[in-house]
């Protein structure tokens, strides 16, 4: 079956995680993606984290279905070869630092004039311009900045990151949203754009009603361990036999479920409890009661009897768990991605499905420059002593 990007086109200069995912994600959707690192070492996730014969898992995590090139950054002929793979591709990622494009000679103004349909995807911490665009940024400095590190902890206790990187991440989705918004948009108009998204504002999308309650009701968000913020009972209680398990239960419709379930069908009609600004007043002393509940069984009981209740709830999960489960399994959710050495390693499969022009998995992260010569020949139809001539000078 044929991909949705198909023949689509994409230089990816990135580092680390929120370019390269943006990048890998548009490969998994069919793009040739060609991922252009550093001659001397290559990107800086190579040397990140746990390896597998010699490859990080950071790495490999991030960079499958690209081809790999590997350039001198600092030569004149190596940011002309740059203009010259610009000038014929559909869409370039970048994450430096604001301004570093635009001292190699790469900047939105010269090669949108080479390549007019060019979509260039600008990924950094706070944005291209403003008081904080040259302040470095990782994900843990964006949750701090953007708020949701002030929102997640204990209460009462210390800010808290959370466990994933959620500003990358997410940066990564709004840069193919936009990325392929982008697209579409040209094939109206006939031109590319810039596509912009920020560390600090894909944390921001994240807050819910944090900023609009701050600014009508002058209220912080206080930091509520895992209780939900708008509904009343929403945490983890633990069984008998020491599961831990995550129950929702906090509208209208599913607490008098829960309450029946328990086998306490008065606690919905409880003056403490029976609406949903009542729950939440209340919800230290409906917790304890469902602690003491939850305590008295084993955890596939409660699970049993809460689900046959058609309310929200699981098991929380260790990532052994999470391997193992029938769900993940059946939908194939773990998949093998070709590995030079090892023949494959295991990953998240894409988390997009597409019924009519499926993801597809054509390969691993590339090597260090591994397919130069065949981009060069692909691309820009250069012949093979002028490849070499590249090769011997050092620029490629």
């Amino acid at each position: 079956m044929p991909a949705s990007l198909d023949g689509v086109k994409i230089i990816d200069l990135s580092r680390y995680i929120a370019g390269p995912f943006c990048g890998q994600l548009l490969g998994d959707l069919g793009a040739d993606v060609v991922k252009v690192e550093r001659i001397d070492g290559g990107e800086e996730g190579r040397r990140v984290g746990e390896t597998v014969e010699g490859d990080t898992l950071f790495f490999l995590s991030a960079n499958r279905n690209k081809r790999g090139f590997a350039i001198d950054f600092r030569d004149k002929e190596g940011q002309a070869l740059l203009r010259q793979l610009a000038a014929t591709a559909d869409i370039l990622i970048e994450n430096f630092r604001p301004g570093t494009m635009e001292a190699m000679g790469l900047g939105w103004d010269v090669l949108s004039a080479l390549n007019p349909r060019l979509i260039m995807v600008r990924i950094s911490g706070f944005g291209q311009e403003g008081p904080l665009a040259q302040h470095p940024c990782f994900d843990g400095a964006a949750q701090a900045q953007s708020g949701v590190m002030a929102m997640t902890g204990p209460a009462g206790g210390a800010p808290t990151m959370a466990g994933v990187f959620v500003c990358d991440y997410s940066t990564a989705l709004y840069g193919v949203i936009g990325t392929l918004a982008a697209l579409h948009a040209r094939e109206t108009s006939g031109r590319g754009q810039v596509v912009e998204a920020t560390l600090m504002d894909s944390g921001m999308a994240l807050m819910t009603t944090a900023i609009p309650e701050r600014i009508l009701f002058g209220r912080e968000p206080e930091r509520l361990g895992n209780r939900d913020r708008y509904l009343s009972p929403s945490h983890c209680f633990r069984s008998r036999d020491g599961i831990w398990i995550y129950i929702v239960a906090g509208n209208d419709v599913h607490f008098p479920r829960l309450a029946a379930a328990m086998g306490r069908p008065e606690l919905a009609q409880d003056a403490r409890f029976a609406t949903f600004v009542a729950r939440n007043a209340n919800v230290a002393e409906l917790e304890a009661i469902i602690d003491a509940w939850a305590a008295e069984r084993d955890g596939e009981a409660v699970l049993e009897i809460i689900h046959a209740a058609d309310i929200p709830c699981e098991r929380v999960a260790t990532i052994a768990d999470v391997i193992a489960n029938p769900q993940v399994v059946h939908r194939k959710q773990i998949v093998d991605v070709p590995h030079p050495v090892m023949g494959s390693v295991p990953f998240q499969a894409p988390a997009v499905r597409l019924h009519g022009t499926p993801t597809v998995i054509r390969r691993g992260a590339p090597g260090l420059g591994e397919h130069g010569a065949e981009i060069l020949s692909d691309w820009l139809g250069m012949s093979a002593p002028e490849i070499e001539r590249l090769q011997a000078a050092g620029t490629i």
